[in-house]
């Protein structure tokens, strides 16, 4: 039987005084204090659930709306009055992030399952005014007092800024500060798993490692302000020379490490290496002054010179200082005997 809506109605220790009348003596006022005492408990549990942050919906067998406390009508934008026997399709509809597809109701999956259920961590709340809210949830049988059920509760809140929170911390611990490219510890993960694909589609893959030539000596000359505004237009341009398969994270300091995914030959590597030192050569207008920049860079290739992250990084490095050696602007590929001395 559906719940009536709240502002209408009436409490049932009332209906039941209307229509029996006063019973007599001991009998009656037994059953009086029971009653009174059992519609209390209601009154409390309602109260409860009109209290709590959580919003709760339920429905009876048929999957028709019977109770919403009030942060369920805040969250799906419908009164309990105006909810109160429609099918629930009506008042919660719930859709998953990525598809935009309606999610199974999961008040009617959790009575024919007999069990408790919870959503998915990818679904969204589409509130009736058509905005939506991320939320987490779990639904439940209710049972009466022979075991059977009778229909089902939800419990559902807003995560949506929770999320985004865990979100923003994830993105700034793979991110760095200055320039928003992602930053060598997301390098380790994404070329590790680049390489896992490369393997597996038997196709040759570039590790470029590029180091700002005279960074220091602008640096020391301008100041840090200027040399981070330097650095972020380095970026901006490294960014805007790429495929959009290509990544490029930066290393530290004025390091940048691009990942060249599915590369054909090695002579196409290096035809990238040359698009990105012309991309950086030049003049930057930086606090009104006109900075000239030029960059130093090495190539590893995968499977040529290592099967693993760390190996393909360090073997970029070593030649970009082979590179630095011959003078600005310079470029190599990595050899065998290539270390990292400078000499």
């Amino acid at each position: 039987m559906a719940i009536e809506p709240r502002r209408h109605r009436l409490h049932p220790l009332l209906v039941s005084r209307h229509l029996t009348g006063e019973a007599s003596d001991t009998d009656g006022a037994a059953r009086r204090h029971a009653e009174a005492a059992r519609f209390a408990a209601r009154d409390q549990a309602e109260s409860t659930l009109e209290s709590i942050g959580d919003a709760v919906l339920s429905t009876d067998l048929s999957g028709r709306v019977t109770y919403l406390n009030l942060a369920a009508e805040d969250m799906t934008g419908w009164s309990w009055a105006e909810a109160a026997g429609q099918p629930l399709a009506e008042v919660l509809h719930i859709v998953t992030r990525g598809t935009r597809d309606r999610a199974r109701d999961p008040l009617s999956l959790a009575v024919a399952l007999g069990k408790t259920v919870h959503l998915t961590a990818d679904c969204i709340l589409v509130r009736r005014d058509g905005r939506e809210t991320e939320i987490e949830h779990s639904a439940s049988p209710i049972r009466n007092r022979d075991g059977h059920v009778t229909g089902a509760v939800m419990v559902f809140r807003d995560v949506g800024a929770a999320l985004e929170t865990a979100r923003q911390m994830a993105h700034e611990a793979q991110h760095d500060g200055l320039t928003g490219l992602p930053n060598r510890q997301w390098l380790a993960s994404r070329l590790t798993e680049a390489i896992g694909l490369a393997e597996r589609r038997r196709k040759p893959l570039g590790v470029v490692f590029l180091d700002l030539d005279g960074f220091k000596s602008l640096n020391d000359t301008l100041g840090h302000a200027a040399g981070d505004q330097l650095l972020q237009a380095v970026a901006a341009r490294l960014t805007d020379a790429l495929r959009r398969s290509d990544r490029v994270s930066r290393y530290g300091g004025d390091e940048f490490v691009v990942v060249l995914p599915e590369i054909e030959h090695a002579t196409h590597a290096a035809t990238v290496g040359k698009k990105l030192l012309d991309a950086i050569a030049g003049s930057y207008r930086i606090d009104s002054r006109q900075v000239t920049v030029a960059a130093s860079l090495g190539l590893s290739l995968y499977p040529e010179h290592g099967h693993d992250a760390a190996t393909l990084i360090a073997k970029a490095d070593a030649a970009m200082y082979a590179a630095k050696r011959a003078g600005p602007g310079n470029f190599r590929l990595a050899t065998e005997n290539q270390n990292r001395a400078t000499n």
